[in-house]
């Protein structure tokens, strides 16, 4: 598959165990389609090795980030700003995300979705039985706010591989995207929470993998951060819970 109207969006934050095989795997699966590199000033000299891949692939890009904005939602708002083609595809650098995956969702966008969410087909292999009541909890909040506002629900919010349209969605970010939660984690949640009602959003499953390399980012700064989208209930119980949480 060329894939030649898609950018494939890769926020990193020291991924350099994962970013070379991560870029060469994509590369080999779509040979046309863009690569963006986000980086948050990465301490471990992943900037470094997207430069050094650079020289081969035109089609490769990297943007090292204002280190006073760091954040994963800011990273991929960035970058569907900057995507240039047809659709953006974001997806994690570690391979929890496979490869392999983007194909059901470039189709999905094809087939005339808006937004495709890549759903995984097995969450109760997450690493931790905390983990997986985390991810429970935080799609039944993130599906039920969206509800409430009368937007489409996905059944896996939380997956964070995804793919959209970049003229919605990056108008989305423009006329929205002060009251995304920037610093936050889950930027699938706010851009179905700020997208337009009527968007056509599709599925995909893909097998959930283990991370190949690197160290999770996964803490309480995420659950408080999931609160802290759901609007006004939300911030309340994000501040009475944040005592108990290591934000």
């Amino acid at each position: 598959m060329e894939m030649e109207d898609c950018t494939v969006i890769l926020p990193t934050y020291n991924e350099a165990d994962n970013i070379g095989k991560m870029v060469s795997s994509l590369r080999a699966l779509y040979p046309r389609c863009g690569i963006l590199v986000m980086d948050d000033r990465s301490e471990d000299g992943t900037d470094e090795i997207v430069r050094g891949m650079m020289a081969d692939d035109p089609l490769l890009g990297l943007v090292v980030r204002d280190p006073s904005d760091k954040g994963l939602s800011a990273s991929v708002m960035d970058g569907i700003s900057k995507v240039e083609t047809k659709y953006f595809i974001n997806m994690d650098s570690d391979f929890q995300h496979p490869p392999e995956a983007l194909a059901g969702i470039h189709s999905e966008l094809g087939k005339g979705a808006d937004l495709c969410v890549g759903v995984r087909k097995d969450r109760t292999s997450l690493s931790s039985f905390g983990r997986w009541v985390g991810s429970w909890g935080a799609q039944f909040l993130a599906a039920l706010t969206l509800r409430l506002n009368g937007k489409p629900v996905s059944r896996d919010i939380m997956s964070g591989l995804f793919g959209g349209k970049t003229a919605v969605y990056s108008k989305v970010v423009e006329e929205h995207g002060h009251a995304f939660e920037r610093k936050g984690f889950k930027i699938l949640f706010d851009l179905m929470k700020h997208g337009p009602a009527d968007a056509k959003v599709s599925e995909s499953v893909f097998e959930f993998g283990e991370r190949a390399g690197g160290e999770s980012k996964i803490s309480g700064r995420v659950v408080l951060s999931i609160l802290n989208q759901c609007d006004g209930w939300g911030r309340f119980v994000a501040k009475l819970a944040k005592p108990f949480l290591k934000a």
